[in-house]
């Protein structure tokens, strides 16, 4: 997974850019996590407890939520989740490929890292 984090200089805004498969995740970090360290803290605390005890574990943001799942992590957007199966036609096939992200704790882990780092 490949990803990069830039800051604009004029507003202080923050921006990422996440390979193909992956852009959840930058979605997630920009408006659940944002600049919020405690926030970060908390997932990450969750992170290391659940690779000891390997249960689930989520949290359910105002846009995105994230879920530890059997070492494993989803983030994906509360429209997608909210939405049936059968409503999703063809057409929104794109959107639904840029509203749900997986990859690995250990891949995740390095990500909130990177981005605790970048932010601070």
């Amino acid at each position: 997974m490949d990803f990069e984090f830039k800051k604009n200089t004029l507003d202080g805004s923050y921006r990422v850019v996440f390979s193909s498969g992956h852009e959840a995740i930058g979605h997630w970090l920009i408006e659940e996590i944002g600049s919020d360290l405690a926030k970060l803290d908390q997932v990450m605390q969750q992170i290391g407890a659940q690779k000891n005890i390997n249960q689930e574990w989520q949290l359910l943001g105002q846009d995105w939520s994230l879920f530890i799942e059997q070492n494993e992590i989803h983030i994906s957007s509360n429209h997608l989740l909210s939405m049936e199966e059968d409503d999703l036609d063809d057409d929104l096939s794109a959107y639904e490929e840029e509203s749900e992200s997986w990859c690995g704790i250990e891949d995740f882990q390095q990500v909130l890292l990177s981005w605790r780092a970048f932010v601070n």
